[in-house]
C-alpha cells in the first residue's frame, strides 16, 4: 500500500507539500499542484481519515475499548455510541480487550497513535491510567480512578431494586450471581434490602473464564444442587439471567411458580427469552450520549467526575 513518501518521492516534492496539497492549505503552484495529484493518480494513493484529521489539526475519531464484542450489552453500547458519535460527524475505533490488561494497553497505545479525539473505556483495568494524561477519556458503566470521568447507572439502587422485587413476589431463599462485568455496587444494593428484610440469600462470584466464555451452567447447575431451597435469583446481566431460565427448564423448575429469576441491563434478548425476563433497565442509549458529549464538550465545560442516570424495573413473566 503506497504511503504519503511514497506520493513525495514520485512528484520530487516534499511530504508537506503533499500534505499541503491534500488539504489545500498554504499557497502552491498549479504545475506542484499537478505533479502531486498525478503522482497520487498513477500510485493509487487514497489519504488516510486520520492523515487528514492531523493536518488539519483535528480528528473526527473517537477510541472505544470494550472487554467483549460477544456480550449482547457492549454490541448495543456500540451501537449506541455510533449512532450518537455519528450525529455529530464522528467516527469509532472499536477495540476488543478480551479483559487482557496487556492488550488494552497496546490499544490505548494505538489510539493514541492515531490522534484519537478521545477514548471511552468499558473495562475495569487502572494499570494504564498514568498512560492516559492528556487525552479526553471517560468510563463508561466502570469507576477507574477520580480523576477520570465515569458515565454509571445507579447501580446500588439496581440491585435494591432487584432483591425488592423478589422479596414481593414472596421468595423467602434468594441468591445473586454476580458476573465479571457487574459492578460492587449492585451486590451491595441487593445485600443490603436482603438484610433489611432478614431472608436467607448468599451472593457466588462468577469467573473470568465463564465470562469470558459467556458460559455460566456449571456454576448455575451447582447452585440448584447445593440449594434447592432457592426460589428467588439475581443475575447481575441478562445473559446470566438467561442461562438459569434455561438450566430451570432442564432441571423441571417451573418459572415463575417455583423460580423467580430477574436480570441486569434490559438488553434485547431479554424480550426474547421465554418466559420473558424482568430484569433492571439501564439506560444505554442515555450512558453513551453522555460519554460522548463529556468528550465533545472536554476544552469547554466543567466536566463532572461522575455521572449516574437512574435505573427502573421492567417486569415481564419471568417473576
Amino acid at each position: 500500500m503506497p504511503t504519503i513518501k511514497d506520493v513525495a518521492l514520485k512528484a520530487g516534492v516534499t511530504v508537506t507539500t503533499v500534505s499541503r496539497v491534500m488539504n489545500n492549505r498554504g499557497y502552491l503552484s498549479e504545475k506542484t499542484k499537478k505533479k502531486v495529484r498525478q503522482a497520487m493518480q498513477e500510485l493509487d494513493y487514497h489519504p488516510s481519515e486520520v492523515a487528514r484529521s492531523l493536518a488539519q489539526k483535528q480528528t473526527t475519531l473517537l477510541g472505544v475499548i470494550v472487554p467483549s464484542l460477544l456480550h449482547p450489552y457492549y454490541s448495543e453500547v456500540i451501537n449506541a455510541l455510533e449512532y450518537h458519535a455519528s450525529i455529530l460527524g464522528l467516527k469509532l475505533l472499536v477495540c476488543n480487550a478480551q479483559r487482557n490488561a496487556q492488550k488494552e494497553a497496546e490499544y490505548i497505545d494505538m489510539l493514541k497513535a492515531n490522534k484519537v479525539a478521545g477514548i471511552i473505556l468499558c473495562t475495569q483495568s487502572r494499570n494504564s491510567i498514568r498512560s492516559l494524561v492528556n487525552l479526553p477519556v471517560v468510563t463508561l458503566e466502570r469507576s477507574i480512578s477520580p480523576s477520570v470521568p465515569a458515565v454509571l447507572c445507579d447501580n446500588g439502587m439496581g440491585g435494591r431494586l432487584a432483591a425488592e422485587h423478589l422479596l414481593s413476589q414472596g421468595c423467602k431463599h434468594l441468591v445473586m450471581i454476580n458476573g465479571g462485568r457487574s459492578s460492587e455496587e449492585r451486590v451491595q444494593g441487593f445485600t443490603q434490602r436482603c438484610e433489611e428484610a432478614s431472608v436467607s440469600f448468599h451472593v457466588v462470584q462468577a469467573s473470568k473464564r465463564q465470562f469470558n466464555q459467556l458460559d455460566y451452567t456449571d456454576l448455575i447447575n451447582t447452585l440448584f444442587t447445593d440449594d434447592p431451597a432457592i426460589d428467588g435469583v439475581f443475575a447481575s446481566s441478562d445473559v446470566i439471567a438467561a442461562q438459569v431460565i434455561q438450566i430451570c427448564h432442564k432441571r423441571g423448575l417451573c418459572i415463575p411458580t417455583e423460580v423467580k429469576v430477574i436480570g441486569f441491563d434490559d438488553v434485547d434478548l431479554a424480550r426474547l427469552l421465554s418466559p420473558a425476563l424482568s430484569t433492571i433497565h439501564q439506560p444505554i442509549e442515555e450512558l453513551c450520549a453522555q460519554a460522548i458529549q463529556t468528550i465533545v464538550g472536554w476544552e469547554r465545560t466543567e466536566r463532572q467526575s461522575r455521572i449516574v442516570l437512574p435505573v427502573s424495573l421492567v417486569q415481564r413473566s419471568s417473576t
